[in-house]
């Protein structure tokens, strides 16, 4: 579906730029492309840092600590989940998350979604708990959004952290709206 949408944008894009005789449509592509490169190399050292720091607290057992410091809660938002590992994973992704890592949290994401697989009975559908950490993943709580201040920097944002209180209002916003939809449809599913 995704490709679909893609396709459309790019055909409306080109049509647009046929209708209106406006022919900088390479320049445009090469100025994208080379834009593109230039942040992903700017954007490099700050994921690599951020996923070494990540690694070195896995390493040292203080994400094993948050984890047990989170599991009261993740027990309640995943219920019927049975073993600690799916929950450690989970932890360890929402808190990369909290601090704005998406591309450090991905790995611990991916971890956990195959060990709620394995407890998962109907492996051809995703199970409840699989619903709900990708609810919980996407509409995720951001503390200190990282990628963004950084971003903002590189393109000499007067003041970068200004973002911070308005990321931590929108994504408390959208986290607890998903995971209460998401209670309301396993309730409602449960009957």
């Amino acid at each position: 579906m995704i490709n679909k949408i893609w396709f459309f944008l790019i055909f409306i894009g080109l049509l647009y730029s046929f209708i209106t005789g406006n022919n900088n449509m390479n320049s445009i592509v090469l100025n994208s492309a080379d834009e593109a490169y230039n942040l992903l190399i700017s954007m490099i050292p700050l994921i690599v840092l951020w996923s070494g720091i990540m690694n070195i607290a896995n390493d040292s057992g203080l994400l094993h600590k948050f984890s047990k410091l989170l599991r009261p809660i993740l027990k309640r938002l995943f219920p019927s989940v049975k073993s600690d590992k799916p929950l450690d994973y989970i932890a360890s992704n929402v808190a990369a998350n909290m601090i704005g890592l998406g591309s450090a949290a991905t790995p611990y994401g991916l971890k956990a979604m195959e060990e709620l697989q394995k407890e998962n009975n109907y492996k051809s559908k995703a199970s409840e708990a699989m619903i709900t950490f990708l609810v919980l993943n996407t509409g995720g709580v951001t503390l200190i959004p990282m990628t963004v201040i950084s971003m903002r920097m590189m393109y000499g944002s007067i003041n970068p952290t200004s973002i911070i209180i308005p990321s931590i209002i929108a994504t408390l916003i959208s986290s607890i709206s998903g995971l209460v939809i998401d209670y309301i449809i396993r309730r409602k599913n449960a009957k």
